[in-house]
């Protein structure tokens, strides 16, 4: 296996994408998230921490620097390492936010997901030196309204997607959505049976479908390019796509190791340019073992 570009992020291209709204981009780079800072008149919000410590340092002084004396807090889409795995950075600063399915995800699969990434190379191993998993300061169960001062944020459990605690985010028509939606990329499926099956794509179609009824103005993707609301739509026609190519073959008898090649076939020649080609299979497995 090739090793990976350094999960690095770039604090300097972050850029204010509206009032009081800043996002540090992921620039495309493997295993580096998108990441928000949302201001009001006396707190500030942290989306994501990048992973590790070193990039979580960078993040947070960012955030104190663009904060000038408000309280800050902290919140998470998912527990997976390069959203979360610098919380720990955070904790004697921040305020640390999350739904409850995810903090038992931390607490329960962190330790795994920890030893997983390690694996995949000495450029993440080496971000991921000195991760202690954090423990929330604040769980709630399904949404949590947190206010800055003269702006509320939404936090809003999604129910089991791509994974059991995800989180999306809203404030004034934006929309921080985790792995839920990428852009540029196909859906990423932790399908790791046995050690890992939570991903639903069935559940995972039922929340974009929710999500798009919302209306965003400005969507801000786990990994890749922001966009409008049509970049939501773009992932249910993606899912349908999977869902509905992997049940007509799996219906009809198909072996799987068949209808992963088959339907792999498929989704390149629809999304030739997509990056990530890999997540097909797992997300062909997911769906396959999926009664929905």
């Amino acid at each position: 296996m090739a090793e990976l570009v350094a999960p690095v992020v770039d604090v300097g291209g972050a850029e204010e994408i509206a009032r009081d709204v800043v996002v540090i981009p992921n620039r495309r780079l493997p295993l580096v998230p998108n990441i928000g800072v949302i201001g009001g008149s006396h707190s500030v919000l942290v989306v994501e921490t990048g992973m590790g410590p070193r990039n979580a340092e960078k993040v947070l002084a960012l955030a104190t620097e663009y904060a000038k004396g408000r309280r800050l807090y902290l919140t998470t889409t998912h527990f997976h390492p390069e959203h979360a795995f610098g919380a720990q950075t955070f904790a004697t600063e921040a305020t640390f936010v999350v739904n409850r399915r995810q903090a038992e995800d931390l607490a329960v699969k962190g330790p795994g997901y920890l030893d997983m990434f390690r694996s995949l190379g000495e450029s993440v191993a080496h971000e991921l030196e000195g991760v202690a998993l954090a423990t929330p300061d604040v769980v709630f169960d399904e949404s949590y309204d947190l206010d800055l001062g003269g702006r509320t944020v939404s936090l809003r459990a999604t129910g089991r997607a791509h994974s059991r605690g995800d989180q999306v985010v809203g404030v004034d028509g934006v929309l921080f959505t985790g792995d839920l939606v990428e852009t540029g990329q196909f859906a990423i499926f932790p399908w790791f049976p046995p050690h890992d099956v939570d991903v639903s794509g069935v559940r995972w179609l039922e929340v974009m479908r929710r999500l798009v009824e919302e209306h965003p103005t400005t969507v801000v993707p786990g990994h890749g390019d922001l966009g409008g609301p049509g970049i939501l739509t773009d992932i249910v026609d993606y899912l349908e796509l999977l869902r509905d190519e992997t049940w007509r073959r799996r219906d009809s008898a198909m072996s799987e190791d068949t209808v992963v090649e088959e339907v792999t076939a498929v989704m390149l020649a629809r999304h030739p340019d997509w990056a990530g080609r890999e997540w097909i299979e797992k997300g062909v497995g997911c769906l396959f073992h999926d009664a929905g």
